[in-house]
């Protein structure tokens, strides 16, 4: 694949995509940035924004969270998905971003990997939104990146290495986002594929 070729594929789907708000999006500092990202992981954006303003109406920042009860976390985040192993996870990484980091969330990778509820993508997804680089790589870059043949891989951590390959650093942020709005528009598969289709014909 030509990163050329690549470019021109990306943009056009920026267009298709709608405007809503992504569930990283648009909050008050990194340690909400974080913790919305951690709860959105299988569920709706819409449901993850509106949990995530009850939870930081009450718990704003790692201090205040980390000395919550564990139940009190799991009444307001019933409504996400895998909800009990979420609270725990942000009750821990919210302990050890207090302890640890002095309330600040860490800016490597290495070190936000290490934390309960952070994975790659997590991690990427959390250092685009706060001016870092990396590209997130979740079902819909998976999936989209194998149709449009940008990689031929399956496993998200080599999807990521060809797709930092094949885009120059500039356009790195601008995948992850691009193609989640992508997916999360176009619902029906079989849309999805004639249209990722007609963007792989780009040349």
């Amino acid at each position: 694949m030509d990163p050329k070729t690549a470019i021109k594929q990306l943009n056009e789907i920026s267009k298709l995509g709608n405007s809503m708000q992504l569930a990283a999006e648009s909050w008050n500092s990194n340690f909400q940035t974080l913790i919305a990202i951690i709860l959105s992981a299988r569920t709706r954006d819409e449901t993850t924004i509106k949990i995530c303003k009850n939870l930081f109406n009450k718990f704003p920042d790692a201090k205040k969270l980390s000395k919550a009860q564990i139940k009190e976390i799991e009444n307001i985040i019933r409504p996400v998905n895998f909800y009990r192993n979420k609270s725990k996870n942000i009750l821990i990484c919210s302990k050890i971003i207090f302890q640890d980091y002095n309330s600040n969330v860490p800016e490597e990778i290495d070190e936000l990997i290490k934390l309960p509820g952070v994975g790659r993508k997590t991690a990427n997804v959390f250092l685009t939104e706060i001016g870092k680089t990396g590209i997130g790589v979740d079902t819909h870059v998976s999936y989209c990146s194998q149709k449009l043949l940008w990689t031929k891989n399956q496993n998200p951590k080599k999807i990521e290495e060809d797709l930092k390959k094949l885009f120059p650093k500039k356009y790195w942020n601008k995948v992850n986002s691009t193609l989640v709005r992508f997916g999360k528009t176009y619902l029906s598969k079989k849309n999805k594929d004639q249209i990722l289709e007609e963007i792989k014909r780009i040349k």
